[in-house]
């Protein structure tokens, strides 16, 4: 399945561009009239998936983020919100 998956952005992110490069091949080929109420949304369908794509993407790492114990996200950030850092001997470090 996740050989299937795969392309799938790829295509999406090719009509997401070649449908932005129609909206201006229309604008600049219309000779002063608009172009048809279509083209200017055409770009949106495209845009929301990679957008939802790149959401469901982050929410594991996300998710992992949060239910971590308070001091693994980050080295440095322990420190900085007062938190105890573990000494090299095993005991709390204010």
């Amino acid at each position: 399945m996740s050989n299937q998956m795969r392309p799938t952005p790829r295509s999406v992110s090719i009509a997401f561009a070649a449908a932005v490069a129609a909206n201006f091949a229309a604008l600049g080929l219309g000779r002063g009239q608009p172009p048809p109420a279509w083209v200017p949304y055409a770009p949106l369908l495209p845009c929301a998936v990679l957008l939802t794509g790149l959401c469901l993407f982050a929410l594991p790492s996300a998710a992992r983020r949060r239910s971590a114990p308070r001091g693994q996200t980050g080295g440095a950030q322990a420190g900085a919100l007062g938190g105890a850092r573990p000494s090299p001997h095993g005991r709390p470090v204010r």
